[in-house]
């Protein structure tokens, strides 16, 4: 890497997403991180809008790794001295690093989009499609005033959910199935032949990270969605072409104004509650 222009006493935002060649975008920003420190930067920021490995947060069995760490004293060593991210997998990982993190929120511009684009959303019922998602759903309906209810799930092996159980009631409603990253889709699919199986009129699904790998796009063809909305923290420009059901929020202005907010020292929290107009 080479940076091609003065980077001596600035505030250098560096945008890289954990997605694509997840190792080598990964590598790529550690070194750019480095090359603006020695070029005498004054601070460093990495903007990143999905972080690499935040699902490995904790060993889940033994000798398992704990990625997310590992990624953060990587991020640390090359020298950043502030990260901005959007909806960390565990808002724990916030603690792995011992400089500031911004941890931004989808849920601003989730509520706008529910409001603008599902007619009924006054009759709907916020579902999460797992006990680790409960917190987002219910912060969500609090703000919609409207139900919110969960889906039991056990895996039996990663990566595969092996049965399901609905807890609250969709009957006549239309279900928003809200979650912060779907991989292969097989927890949103099942869900949402759930969820219609126990009455539910229509059924959305709105998550942050649409990283969609594997049999995903063949999953959500084949499921009862009317759409499945994700953000733009990974490109997706390939996948929407693949499936008329994905649609996709924008989340630049609000990373746009994450990073005005920071380099004039204002307060970022505002972005917690509101989207940037």
């Amino acid at each position: 890497v080479e940076i091609g222009e003065s980077v001596r006493g600035e505030d250098v935002y560096i945008v890289q997403s954990g997605c694509g060649e997840i190792n080598d975008n990964l590598m790529e920003l550690l070194i750019m991180i480095n090359a603006c420190k020695i070029a005498s930067a004054s601070r460093v920021t990495a903007v990143i809008p999905c972080f690499p490995y935040a699902r490995q947060d904790k060993k889940d069995k033994s000798r398992a790794p704990i990625s997310a760490k590992l990624v953060a004293n990587m991020l640390s060593v090359a020298g950043a001295d502030h990260i901005i991210t959007m909806d960390l997998h565990a808002s724990q990982i916030q603690g792995f690093f011992d400089i500031p993190v911004d941890n931004l929120y989808a849920e601003p511009a989730v509520l706008k989009w529910i409001k603008e684009n599902i007619a009924e959303w006054k009759n709907c019922t916020i579902v999460s499609p797992d006990a680790g998602g409960a917190k987002r759903v219910t912060s969500i309906a609090d703000r919609l005033n409207v139900d919110f209810a969960l889906i039991h799930k056990e895996r039996k092996k990663a990566n595969e959910v092996d049965r399901m159980v609905l807890v609250g009631d969709v009957k006549d409603r239309v279900a928003i199935l809200v979650d912060d990253m779907a991989d292969t889709c097989g927890t949103i699919c099942h869900a949402a032949d759930k969820l219609v199986s126990a009455g539910a009129t229509k059924v959305y699904a709105i998550l942050t990270h649409g990283i969609f790998s594997g049999p995903a796009i063949c999953r959500i063809n084949n499921a009862c969605f009317e759409a499945v909305v994700v953000t733009n923290t990974i490109p997706q420009e390939d996948k929407m072409k693949q499936c008329p059901k994905i649609q996709v929020i924008d989340i630049s202005m609000i990373l746009a104004e994450a990073i005005r907010r920071t380099h004039n020292g204002e307060s970022v929290s505002y972005l917690f509650s509101h989207v940037p107009l």
